[in-house]
């Protein structure tokens, strides 16, 4: 049983993790320091330089920047200079409008932006804005977390340096949470001081029904709620849950102006730890209680698994977040702690190695593999029916395993991630 100072510490965590978001993550994060750096030389930037680490610009070349129609860096860093609001966090472009997309095409014709790889960094997560007007000059560094500024400065004067030599750097460290704390956690925590979960649910549904009503991305969400799609998958639980996680991804990996509720600095990841669960509890009439503890399960179990593996990897995040999901529903399904631990064993023998080259439309496609596979983990374990520590990368302790899926991921792939960003740029 975790003691009240410890729940207050994860309810911490969690309210600091699960955060709404609008676009992409990443080029999001960017337009943040762009618009922090703004702020602190106090008017409208003649030049910008912005060098990011391979990870945030692997993530940030291909997907669409929210209320623009255009796609990549260029455009997020010219709104988070015109109209941008660090105040506002990961919703730092909402005020975004019409004018301000004219502005910003301007401003990148007239070749004020420059992006560049920061290089001889061991922080997976770096994003550096120095911006100059006149005679003064400031620069604004994001490291460790999406929104986490380490270094401020405005000419000469040093406002903030917390800087450290590589690594996490956004305070996860004072909660240490294994698969049972996650678990008994999510079951024992008076339900009041947890309903705050709900708002992902509201958010990213919404974002799921409006990407129905349109075409954003491949439209594979929508796609699979087609005539011929439901003649051939059947209109279940299991094809709803597939069909609303692709489509919130649709519409955000689209850049659609619409808001979903994040994960560890993802909104894929949140609306895959999010949607399924979702999905199967309304189809199965759960209560509130019971959703507000399969919510919680789920994403305290992505927030757990990327404590160790980091905010950005090679790992595509939909299998952390995919497991989170089956651990909801195996607990909706009527499972305990250990059918949970089956469903995640089964989550990692699978989906491990699955590559992330960049935040893109197609990522729909990942996401509905990695909800599949969590309905199928989750369905195996019900049955206790689960991969044994006999078979590649298992280990009986659960704990075990998800550090090994981590390794892989953090470790492991770095060669992996080095290849997959020489051959996006090769492309350029």
């Amino acid at each position: 049983m975790l003691s009240k100072t410890e729940r207050d510490a994860v309810i911490a965590l969690i309210k600091r993790e699960v955060v709404p978001a609008i676009g992409c993550t990443e080029p999001i994060a960017v337009a943040l320091c762009v618009a922090r750096a703004c702020e602190l030389l106090g008017s409208r930037p003649e030049k910008i330089e912005v060098r990011l680490s391979a990870n945030i610009l692997k993530n940030a070349m291909g997907v669409g920047i929210p209320g623009t129609g255009m796609i990549g860096l260029p455009i997020a860093i010219a709104l988070g200079a015109l109209v941008g609001r660090s105040e506002y966090g990961l919703e730092v472009l909402k005020d975004a409008d019409a004018e301000a997309v004219e502005q910003g095409k301007k401003y990148i014709a007239e070749k004020r932006i420059s992006v560049d790889l920061k290089k001889d960094i061991e922080e997976k997560l770096y994003i550096e804005a120095e911006v100059s007007g006149g005679a003064h000059r400031a620069t604004a560094v994001i490291a460790g977390g999406h929104t986490n500024f380490v270094y401020l400065r405005l000419d000469d004067e040093v406002i903030e340096d917390s800087r450290t030599d590589g690594g996490e750097s956004e305070g996860d460290d004072d909660v240490h949470l294994t698969l049972r704390r996650v678990y008994d956690f999510a079951m024992t925590t008076p339900t009041d001081d947890l309903k705050f979960i709900l708002e992902a649910r509201r958010l990213n549904k919404s974002a799921a029904e409006q990407a129905f009503r349109t075409d954003y991305g491949h439209s594979l969400g929508k796609t699979l709620r087609g005539e011929r799609e439901i003649k051939l998958l059947g209109d279940s639980i299991f094809s709803r849950i597939i069909s609303y996680t692709a489509a919130a991804c649709d519409a955000r990996m689209a850049g659609a102006m619409i808001p979903v509720m994040s994960n560890s600095g993802s909104g894929n990841q949140g609306i895959t730890a999010t949607l399924p669960v979702v999905v199967y509890g309304e189809e199965c009439g759960a209560t509130e209680e019971r959703m507000i503890r399969a919510l919680t399960l789920s994403h305290l179990t992505v927030i757990y698994i990327k404590q160790s593996l980091g905010r950005l990897s090679a790992l595509c995040g939909c299998v952390v977040a995919a497991s989170g999901s089956s651990c909801g529903i195996t607990y909706l399904m009527g499972g305990g702690y250990d059918e949970i631990a089956m469903a995640v064993k089964n989550m990692i023998a699978n989906l491990t190695g699955m590559i992330c080259d960049g935040a893109k439309p197609s990522c729909a496609l990942k996401l509905a593999s990695g909800v599949s596979t969590a309905v199928l983990s989750a369905m195996m374990a019900m049955e206790h029916r689960c991969v044994s520590k006999l078979e590649g990368i298992i280990d009986e302790d659960v704990d075990k395993c998800i550090r090994n899926l981590t390794a892989i991921g953090r470790d492991g792939m770095n060669e992996t991630d080095e290849l997959i960003l020489k051959i996006m740029t090769d492309k350029c």
